[in-house]
């Protein structure tokens, strides 16, 4: 039994109404769009990235949080981040279309940092001043918790709402607006929209934490909510040129439609012959029968009673009961590369640690010439520069040098890189641990060891090796993570990758939250100082270091199971055949 394939009416519902010019939708779109977009996205990236370096700062110093409990709300700050643009891309999809998901993003993050703008600005929203004579400080009360939460709830959700729409809203302006060259006017777009994503978290991580520690919070706070007022209103102004498509089904709502499907029917055997099998398929060329692997997904696109199944145009009553073959393959590519994933997941544990980056900046020397410090969130710069030069790195030297000494073309698979990427990650781990080592062992030798808000004599640049480390491999490791993904997933899955992406850095900020209250606890037994102190000085944060070098080495192991349990890929597929014609 068959129904219209849904692919067939999405792909009708994007491009005809850009085509054609009699449909209502001519002279909106098209590349005088794309300031506006592009605007809307650079303002929220920097709005919302300038808050992240120095918050563990606003959180210690102002809240009077010890680093644990910083830390934590800051790694459950993320996770929510990272998660909630998956909620966004299924409400932009399935209800309130990309234009409205967007806008609703810009208002609600506006109010979520105007907010926090409040909290430095109104004295009364954050604890007193710690008092100087015997440094005795008043905890935070419950009602001042909960507005610092909300605060970062809202940013959560604002941003969320922003970028799971903001990329795919500005390629609908320019269906129509590249023509036959359609193609390269995306390309040029998608290139343009990360660079400037790039560049806008850049000057975040430089210009908006200079100016919260050179200027004090309630300047380095206003700046964020006047650069997201500026994003909200150069998004709505153009409102009248936007192409806006309808929302439609959402293809992360039908995979949840397999898996309920699937669960209604747990109680139904099988037959081991396919081709006994009634199954729900889309009309025209389409996949007739399930696959064998993951078999227990394939109870949900198998009809029982026609008559009560399907509607009389063939399509499914109950789309949560009843689903296509196509529906059952694109969750069991999912759930395929799940262990992979996983992998990924764990080395993004080792690369959220930023806010003890930032402690360790604090307590170095920071001045570059006789007139400028660095400010100590600004360190964080230095694993994005390592993102951004390990591309033209591994293409234009290590492939290159390496096809000259094998005497033949190099392409590493995206396994191969991916491993690379968790590589570098374990690397930088024990970087960073014997850095920590030399600047501990230095503050005490100077008699620092009570005092974590002294400067040793060591330069920042220290940083620099680590950083650029856990950069590099988070930038190999994600890149081949999505390429892999695209190969093996069917085309029409390929937005789902950077989906994966995102909800790996969310899950891995859970698990960073989790590992260090266990640290915490477990290094506090028998009256001890926790390795994870917000005295810098007093804890061990080199023993921290070295237990993400044991996860990273233990990651490797699995990463190298799982690659093998794995089996070919299609792009090892391609590659054979590659090879056998060339031969």
């Amino acid at each position: 039994m068959m129904e219209n394939s849904s692919d067939d009416e999405q792909e009708s519902m994007i491009t005809k109404p850009l085509l054609d010019d009699h449909d209502g939708f001519s002279g909106k779109g098209g590349f005088r769009t794309m300031p506006f977009v592009l605007a809307n996205e650079a303002f929220a990236q920097v709005a919302s990235h300038g808050l992240q370096p120095d918050m563990i700062l606003y959180l210690t110093r102002e809240y009077h949080l010890n680093m644990a409990t910083g830390s934590n709300i800051i790694f459950l700050w993320s996770a929510a981040t990272n998660f909630v643009p998956l909620l966004g891309a299924i409400v932009a999809d399935s209800f309130l279309g990309r234009f409205r998901t967007i806008l609703f993003g810009c208002v609600i993050s506006l109010l979520g940092m105007a907010l926090l703008w409040l909290t430095a600005m109104i004295p009364q929203a954050k604890p007193p001043p710690c008092h100087e004579s015997n440094k005795i400080c008043s905890s935070a009360t419950s009602f001042q918790l909960f507005l610092l939460c909300s605060c970062f709830g809202l940013t959560s959700i604002g941003f969320g709402g922003i970028t799971s729409s903001s990329l795919a809203f500005g390629a609908d302006q320019l269906q129509k607006a590249g023509g036959h060259n359609n193609g390269r006017a995306l390309e040029s777009y998608f290139s343009w929209y990360y660079a400037l994503c790039t560049i806008s978290i850049l000057i975040a991580y430089t210009c908006i934490v200079y100016a919260q520690e050179s200027l004090g919070w309630q300047v380095g706070f206003g700046i964020p909510v006047m650069l997201m007022l500026l994003s909200t209103l150069s998004f709505s102004l153009a409102s009248h040129l936007y192409v806006k498509l309808k929302a439609k089904s959402s293809l992360i709502v039908e995979i949840l439609q397999v898996a309920v499907a699937s669960y209604r029917k747990r109680h139904m055997e099988l037959s081991t012959e396919s081709s006994k099998l009634l199954c729900h398929h889309h009309r025209g060329p389409s996949i007739c029968l399930p696959c064998e692997k993951l078999r227990f997904s394939n109870k949900a696109c198998i009809i029982i009673d026609p008559e009560k199944d399907l509607t009389t145009d063939g399509k499914a009553a109950d789309p949560w009961s009843l689903c296509t073959v196509n529906q059952v393959e694109a969750l069991k590519s999912i759930l395929r590369v799940i262990p992979l994933w996983s992998t990924g997941m764990i080395m993004s544990v080792t690369s959220s640690q930023g806010s003890f980056s930032v402690l360790q900046a604090k307590s170095l020397n920071r001045k570059f010439g006789p007139n400028f410090e660095m400010p100590a969130g600004s360190c964080s710069m230095f694993a994005i520069a390592g993102a951004v030069l390990w591309i033209p790195f591994y293409l234009q030297i290590i492939l290159p040098v390496a096809s000259r000494i094998l005497g033949r073309p190099v392409h590493l698979s995206t396994r191969k890189r991916m491993g690379i990427g968790i590589a570098l990650s374990f690397i930088g781990m024990i970087v960073a641990a014997t850095v920590e080592v030399k600047r501990r062992s230095l503050a005490i030798r100077e008699g620092y060891s009570d005092d974590s808000d002294a400067v040793v004599d060591m330069s920042l640049l220290w940083l620099l090796p680590q950083s650029f480390l856990i950069g590099a491999g988070v930038t190999a490791n994600i890149v081949a993570q999505n390429e892999f993904y695209y190969s093996e997933f069917p085309r029409s899955m390929s937005s789902i990758s950077s989906t994966l992406s995102l909800l790996g850095i969310s899950a891995a900020n859970l698990v960073s939250s989790f590992l260090m209250n266990a640290v915490d606890k477990l290094s506090k037994l028998g009256g001890k100082e926790s390795w994870i102190s917000t005295d810098i000085n007093k804890g061990h944060y080199d023993y921290y270091y070295w237990v993400l070098a044991g996860l990273s080495v233990l990651n490797m192991i699995y990463f190298l199971i799982c690659s093998k349990a794995y089996g070919p890929s299609k792009e090892d597929e391609k590659e054979t055949t590659f090879h056998e014609e060339d031969n």
